[in-house]
Order: C-alpha cells, then sequence, then structure tokens
C-alpha cells in the first residue's frame, strides 16, 4: 500500500518510482559513495583550515589542480587523478616554503600560486584543444561533471583508499593538529614539530581537493571544505563538536545535493554548493537564537 501511495505522489512528474529506479542504479550507488567519502575527508580539515585562517589554501589548490588536470588532458592521461595528485601535493608543499618566506606572504603565494596555475590551464585547453568544444571542457572541470555518475570500480577503490588515509592520519595525529591549530607557538615551545604537522595537513588538503573536484569541480571544492565548518561554528564551540558536527552535515549536504541534481537534472557541484550555504544560513539563525536566549 504504501509502495502504491508513494508511486503516485510526483513532482514535474518525476514519481518515486523514478528514484528508486535511480538510486538502484550501480553507477549511482558508486558516484554517492564517493561524495560521501570526500564530504567526510574535507569536513575534517575544514574546521583546522578555517582556524588557522587557510581557508584560501583550498581555493589555491584547486586551481592548481585545474591546472595539472589540463595537462593531463591534453597528454591523453588514461587516468587523471594520477598525475594531478602528485602535483598537486608538490604544489602544496612550495606554497606552504612560500608562505613562510618573509619576502612572500602566505596571502600573496596563494594568488601567486593560484592564479598563475589558472591561467596556464585554460591557455593550454585552448592551445591543445582535445574536444570541438574548450569551453565546456572548461566548465565541466571548474564547475564539476557528471563524470562522476560513470565512475569505474577502479576509481571508487582509489577513492576510498585516499579517504580511509586522510581520515585515519586525522585521527592518529588528532592532538597534534589540535595543538597546532589553536597555538602553533605553544606547540611548538611543548616540542611539537609545528613545520611538520602543517606540512601533513597541507598534503591531507590536496589530496582532498583531487578527490573532490571530480565532485563539485575545482572551483568549489574550496566550498565544500569552508561551508560545513562555519556553520558547525555558529552552533557549537569546542574543536571536537564543531569537528563531529562538520562530518555530518558536510556528509548529509552532500548526499543531498546529489540526489537532487541527479532527481532533477541540475549540475551536481553548484547544487551541493548551494545547499551547504541554505544550511549555514539555517545554523547562523540558530546560533543567534541561542545566543539571544542566553543573553
Amino acid at each position: 500500500m504504501i509502495e502504491a501511495l508513494a508511486a503516485r505522489i510526483s513532482f514535474d512528474g518525476i514519481t518515486w518510482q523514478y528514484i528508486k529506479e535511480c538510486l538502484e542504479m550501480r553507477s549511482i550507488q558508486y558516484a554517492l559513495i564517493v561524495g560521501v567519502v570526500v564530504a567526510l575527508c574535507s569536513s575534517l580539515l575544514g574546521v583546522t583550515l578555517v582556524l588557522k585562517r587557510f581557508s584560501l589554501i583550498g581555493d589555491g589548490l584547486s586551481h592548481v589542480a585545474f591546472g595539472a588536470f589540463s595537462v593531463a588532458t591534453i597528454l591523453s592521461i588514461v587516468s587523471e587523478m594520477v598525475f594531478v595528485l602528485p602535483v598537486t601535493v608538490v604544489c602544496a608543499v612550495l606554497l606552504l616554503r612560500a608562505g613562510q618566506n618573509a619576502k612572500i606572504k602566505g596571502d600573496a603565494a596563494v594568488a601567486m600560486i593560484s592564479v598563475g596555475a589558472l591561467a596556464v590551464g585554460y591557455l593550454l585547453m585552448n592551445l591543445f584543444p582535445t574536444s570541438s568544444s574548450v569551453s565546456g571542457d572548461v566548465c565541466t572541470s571548474l564547475f564539476g561533471s557528471v563524470a562522476i555518475l560513470t565512475i569505474k570500480p577502479t576509481e571508487l577503490w582509489l577513492s576510498i583508499g585516499l579517504s580511509a588515509a586522510v581520515i585515519l592520519i586525522f585521527i592518529l595525529f588528532y592532538n597534534k593538529i589540535f595543538s597546532v591549530t589553536f597555538d602553533e607557538n605553544f606547540a611548538q615551545a611543548t616540542g611539537v614539530k609545528a613545520q611538520l604537522y602543517n606540512l601533513i595537513i597541507a598534503i591531507v588538503v590536496a589530496v582532498i581537493i583531487v578527490l573532490a573536484m571530480n565532485l563539485v569541480g575545482s572551483l568549489l571544492v574550496s566550498a565544500l571544505i569552508i561551508f560545513p565548518a562555519l556553520s558547525a561554528m555558529r552552533v557549537f564551540k569546542t574543536f571536537l563538536s564543531v569537528t563531529i558536527c562538520s562530518a555530518i552535515l558536510s556528509v548529509v549536504c552532500t548526499l543531498l545535493g546529489m540526489l537532487l541534481s541527479i532527481i532533477l537534472g541540475m549540475p551536481i557541484g553548484p547544487t551541493i554548493v548551494v545547499t551547504d550555504i541554505l544550511v549555514f544560513v539555517i545554523f547562523a539563525l540558530t546560533g543567534i537564537i541561542m545566543r539571544g536566549k542566553k543573553a
């Protein structure tokens, strides 16, 4: 009876039966799994990046990943991730080193690498087009693609493996990351190798950026990392509670955004980010109400 009732419920011709059939497709199941693990990884480091004022690093590295992806496309490399990942990791290390240089401040280093990589990538795709629609290829790379719906089992397991490594690193070094996040100078004074853990954070962020590119595109990756953390901070105050809330919000928003985009035929990346924005507004209003009651 419930199934019969659900089959009659529709929205612009979209029935629950259609939704059920979509969810039964193996390609969509793979895409949702990748979306969940990528969202979880993104949220874990998002809190640290926001508190350390490193939010722009995600944006800078996403542009680097776009440049590397352009080169991989021109060279006809079968698995772009094999090329894009090491290039992005190397640039993350260089970005961290440049940020410590007295002559090139952190924000200037991010802007320099970010804009440079974006310009070079776009120029290369125009000079050596691999298809008749360069604008379409660029738009796909920048704002996400339905290619995630055609993900292969090998790419699925690679994403799961890299995500598991990111989660394991965060759990193993949680206390060190916590101390470096809140007071790097004090952490160094107590014997914590702050530079080493900053390097680990930069490398992990690079991995997350590459994983998330197919999901939301290189321009929107930083939103996937930052918005859940900012939303959680509106309501919760401790590092652990903010991290847990951020992880839950990131997974829920990504799943909801992907389902809406698949069912309604909307672009995946922007739909996920808009979902994150709406949740941020809700949590911001909740935080204001909570502070008003306490006052």
